[in-house]
């Protein structure tokens, strides 16, 4: 009796091993596409819900999503993952402190990137005052409720504005980060595991 392994049994434990690796990415693809539209999606000023989508993600991201074993080199299919892994952790982080940054001058202090929203929200109140001038006499309270939300409402959308473009900045930075710090722990975990850093760099044949 032939207790050899036939060929499908031989390459079952290489492709187990392969789908384990591979079986995140699509997860990721699809939580970076959930990223994009929250973004596109967010009129106006940024509201705290988007914090809420962004923690979740990234909860989703860190739960399910597993990269596969270091090998060295930038072509490896280790790279590929990480960066489609770690721009994806960066846009969640971006749009996780999206609201915080438009109303925590000290988490968002770029200078004069904040001077102008004031003057922008006077303006407003002014063509409120100015378009509503003959109401004037029968509400006044009401008059000044309608400027004070037309104030806000501008003053919001010029930080909101200023803070997407800066948003960019804090996604590659925490992309960085996420990075470089899997990359480090991924590849000190490879050389304490001999076999991991065997199957990474298998040897010659002669």
């Amino acid at each position: 009796m032939d207790d050899r392994p036939t060929l499908r049994e031989a390459r079952r434990p290489t492709s187990a091993g392969a789908s384990h690796d591979a079986s995140g990415q699509p997860g990721v693809i699809g939580i970076a596409l959930a990223a994009v539209l929250t973004a596109a999606l967010a009129q106006g000023s940024w509201q705290w819900f988007s914090s809420y989508i962004g923690l979740t993600l990234l909860a989703v991201v860190f739960s399910f999503y597993r990269l596969p074993t270091w090998t060295p080199g930038p072509g490896s299919a280790y790279m590929r993952n990480l960066t489609a892994f770690s721009l994806v952790v960066g846009l969640c982080v971006a749009i996780t402190l999206a609201p915080a940054l438009q109303r925590w001058a000290w988490l968002f202090p770029m200078p004069g990137t904040r001077r102008v929203c004031p003057e922008t929200g006077r303006y407003a109140g002014l063509q409120t005052e100015a378009a509503l001038a003959g109401l004037a006499g029968r509400d006044g309270a009401a008059l000044a409720h309608v400027r004070e939300t037309k104030i806000h409402e501008a003053v919001a959308d010029c930080l909101s504005a200023t803070t997407t473009l800066w948003l960019p900045v804090y996604g590659f930075g925490a992309a960085a980060l996420v990075a470089l710090g899997a990359w480090c722990l991924d590849r000190a975990r490879a050389r304490r595991n001999p076999a991991v850093a065997a199957g990474a760099n298998p040897p010659r044949a002669d």
